[in-house]
């Protein structure tokens, strides 16, 4: 029996691209920047996919610098350039969990909660404006 699992953390090194399948499922591809996975403990770099559903929330929540957890298995793809050049590399294929948004701009939902409002915020009666009564 061998077990295949990949666990990590890392910040995303760019924003996730959401792509339609051809038999219409949806997959979110990802690039995550692992401190102390490379040789030398340097920084390595590695692709997730996640599909349907929980792909579609982190193509719409997730933006470059987001601090993730990854979990899923391991996988190893090869494909040619059209120069011709094999390529190939590996993957994780599983979920990935929100940690925190990068401290310099926030994300994505919170900017557009910004700029539209948030419906969910309470308004406190105190604050509210009061006309002075009539005398």
């Amino acid at each position: 029996m061998s077990v295949n699992r990949y666990i990590g953390t890392g910040n995303l090194t760019r924003d996730p691209v959401l792509r339609e399948l051809p038999a219409g499922r949806s997959v979110c591809e990802l690039r995550v920047a692992v401190e102390g996975m490379a040789r030398g403990r340097e920084t390595g770099y590695i692709n997730v996919c996640v599909y349907d559903r929980p792909g579609e929330a982190a193509a719409e929540h997730l933006s470059k610098g987001w601090l993730v957890a990854v979990d899923g298995r391991l996988e190893w793809g090869e494909w040619e350039r059209e120069d011709g050049e094999k390529r190939h590399d590996y993957r994780v294929i599983g979920n990935v969990t929100f940690l925190a948004a990068p401290r310099s701009k926030g994300n994505a939902s919170q900017q557009r909660q910004r700029e539209n409002g948030d419906p969910h915020e309470r308004k406190s009666a105190s604050r509210a404006r009061r006309e002075p009564a009539a005398a």
